[in-house]
């Protein structure tokens, strides 16, 4: 159950300090103009189910307010998010440089100000304050953020001796399309339309957890058979992608012929999704309430499935090159995957026990699975079990198996917040409705909290092997960027 409470701005520290002692991470940050106020609403998610919101109400002009930082990696990365998009500055906070604001961003625009929103690019900016590494033999690689082939835009800086990375610095938000402002004062139908955009191979993610938040600021109760509509989408949206990255993977390492193979059962799956919603990608399906099925498959197609990924992933797996190449290379500890609130596969590939479908759950059960070794073998591990457990749940669901009770028994505020374990990593939505239009909608990816671990990973690492382990990543740019 979700808990919102109003405090006074001083409280702030306390009431984090509390959260975090008890095991809880701040999810979400969502700042709101009010007109006379800014509106701050901090998201705190925990183990059974923890659902804590504290929300505060500062002036417009001028606000400050005590900044988290120095008790959490990602309060520090939401807190530089707030200030961009509406001008709260953070006192205390360590890191002045902009997160989502590049140069020619006139000073005076902030996104989620009211009033209408015109940009006036300058061509006079400042270059980025990329952090330095100083030292004899140290040199610098500038890769992007025009990258070869089909790949949204990322600048990453390389600090170098020989072949060997020191420190490698990433600039993102190349592609902000302001989705949050676009979705203010529109229907709650229409901003489905933009969930399912905001990171496009993640359709149902997002969708979701966007009608998650809408179902549970309406009060709606979702019928048990509607939730394994959901929960197999969820499922196959997963499978799809973690069977993607077996074969991206296994390509980064020169296996193309593992990559075309892996390839082929993508295509598989995609049409299944198709014959399923109508849409590869899986848009479309999900309404408030309810789940659209155009045909449901037999279960022995998940079963097969099921046999076909093992085999891929053993073949893979064998090859000496690939262990070569996978073996200790990209390592995440897990007290560096703790520290910096990394979320998803990539977590649970460091031993980090974080899992929305177990912390938050609502449909049918699921193992949690972790792996020790935090390298890109660890995380190609990880969606290989990850993968084989969706095509079980999807077995379930095709046999006409359901959770027990109602998907939520909220009240109506107004108020919402939803919450899915996508492919990535838990996706969180919050959305404050007035009647049936959206006056506040924020979404966040897992990429966010993600991004940050990707240069962590690449201590020690050599130049070469950084496609691969961004690629045992496999973060969105669209999601971090909204």
């Amino acid at each position: 159950m979700r808990t919102l409470v109003d405090i006074e701005v001083e409280e702030i520290p306390i009431l984090a300090q509390r959260e975090f002692a008890q095991g809880a991470r701040l999810a979400h940050l969502v700042g709101r103009d009010c007109g006379d106020s800014i509106e701050l609403t901090y998201v705190f998610l925990g183990a059974f189910d923890h659902r804590r919101e504290y929300r505060v109400r500062v002036s417009p002009h001028g606000a400050t307010v005590d900044s988290l930082a120095e008790l959490s990696f990602s309060a520090g990365r939401l807190e530089r998010l707030v200030r961009d998009q509406l001008g709260v500055q953070f006192r205390g906070h360590p890191e002045a440089r902009p997160l989502m604001r590049h140069g020619h961003w006139p000073n005076d625009v902030l996104p989620l100000r009211a009033g209408p929103l015109t940009v006036d690019v300058r061509d006079d900016a400042e270059p980025y304050p990329f952090l330095t590494v100083p030292g004899p033999g140290v040199y610098e690689i500038p890769v992007g953020p025009v990258h070869a082939g089909l790949i949204e835009p990322g600048h990453f800086r390389f600090s170098v001796v020989g072949e060997t990375i020191i420190q490698m610095s990433a600039r993102l938000w190349f592609v902000h399309r302001g989705l949050e402002r676009l979705a203010i004062g529109r229907s709650i139908e229409e901003v489905v339309r933009l969930a399912e955009v905001v990171s496009g191979d993640s359709a149902v993610s997002h969708s979701l957890a966007y009608l998650r938040a809408v179902e549970d600021a309406m009060g709606v109760e979702v019928p048990p058979e509607v939730v394994a509509r959901r929960q197999g989408l969820l499922e196959l949206e997963r499978v799809t992608h973690h069977v993607a990255d077996l074969g991206a993977l296994a390509n980064d390492a020169g296996y193309s012929v593992a990559f075309s193979r892996a390839m082929t059962l993508v295509e598989t799956l995609q049409r299944l999704g198709e014959r399923v919603t109508g849409h590869r990608l899986l848009r479309g399906a999900l309404v408030v309430g309810g789940a659209h099925w155009n045909d449901a498959p037999a279960s022995r197609t998940f079963s097969e499935l099921a046999e076909e990924i093992s085999h891929l992933a053993e073949w893979i797996g064998r090859h000496p090159t690939v262990r070569d190449r996978f073996d200790s290379t990209g390592v995440l500890r897990k007290e560096d995957a703790s520290r910096l609130g990394v979320l998803g596969p990539v977590a649970r590939a460091s031993g980090v026990s974080e899992d929305a479908r177990h912390d938050h759950p609502w449909g049918l059960s699921m193992p949690l699975r972790l792996q020790s070794s935090g390298d890109v073998r660890a995380r190609f591990e990880q969606r290989v079990v990850e993968a084989l457990d969706s095509l079980e749940v999807l077995h379930r669901v095709s046999e006409g198996e359901c959770p027990n009770g109602l998907e939520t028994d909220s009240d109506s505020t107004g108020e919402g917040l939803g919450v899915v374990e996508g492919w990535r990593g838990a996706v969180v939505h919050r959305v404050t409705l007035e009647g049936t239009r959206v006056v506040r909608w924020a979404p966040l990816d897992p990429s966010f909290f993600n991004w940050p671990a990707v240069a962590v990973s690449l201590a020690d690492t050599i130049v070469p092997d950084f496609p691969l382990v961004n690629k045992s990543f496999n973060l969105s740019y669209a999601g971090n960027d909204l």
